[in-house]
C-alpha cells in the first residue's frame, strides 16, 4: 500500500465522534480505557489527531498531571493504518508539546511497550509513579489488578 501524505494537528470539535469511535474500539478489546462524549469534549484541547486522505486515522492526548509530569494517553491509530508512522508522529508531537510547556517527564501505561521503547521511553515499576495518576484507574474494570506496562521518558533538553 502506497503511503499517503498525512498531517498531525490539534483536534477540533468535528473530530470528537471519530476519536470516541477509535478509542472505544480498543477499549472494547480491553486495550485502553473507554471515553464518553462528555470526557472527550472536556479534554478536547488535550488531543492531537493525524489526518490522512481527508480522514482522521489516529489520535492521542497529553494530560498535565503535575508541575513537571505529563501523561501520554488515548493513543490510537486505526488498525488499517498502523505501521505507517502515524503513531510515531502523534507521539513525537505530544512530546514536543510537553517540552514546550516545561514538562520534564512524560509517562504512559500501555500493552505495547516495544513501540514506546523505540521512542526513548523506559519501563518503570508502576509503584514509582505518583498516586495521583491512579484517579482514572478507579473506573477501569481491571482495577486494582492492572496489567499495563508503565513507561516514562525524560524530556528535558
Amino acid at each position: 500500500m502506497k503511503k499517503e501524505p498525512f498531517a498531525v494537528r490539534k483536534a477540533r470539535l468535528t473530530d470528537v465522534s471519530v476519536i470516541r469511535r477509535m478509542v472505544n474500539r480498543y477499549a472494547g478489546e480491553s486495550r485502553m480505557l473507554p471515553l464518553s462524549y462528555n470526557q472527550i469534549y472536556e479534554r478536547l484541547r488535550d488531543f492531537w489527531v493525524v489526518e490522512s486522505g481527508g480522514k482522521v486515522v489516529g489520535c492521542g492526548a497529553l494530560k498535565i498531571v503535575w508541575k513537571d509530569l505529563g501523561e501520554l494517553r488515548s493513543l490510537a491509530v486505526a488498525p488499517s493504518r498502523q505501521k505507517h508512522g502515524y503513531g510515531r508522529a502523534l507521539t513525537e508531537q505530544i512530546i514536543a508539546e510537553a517540552h514546550s510547556l516545561g514538562i520534564k517527564k512524560l509517562f504512559l501505561l500501555t500493552y505495547v511497550p516495544a513501540f514506546f521503547r523505540k521512542l526513548g521511553f523506559q519501563i518503570v515499576p508502576k509503584a514509582k509513579l505518583p498516586h495521583k495518576i491512579w484517579l482514572d484507574c478507579i473506573n477501569c474494570p481491571k482495577f486494582p489488578r492492572c496489567d499495563e506496562i508503565a513507561l516514562i521518558k525524560n524530556i528535558t533538553p
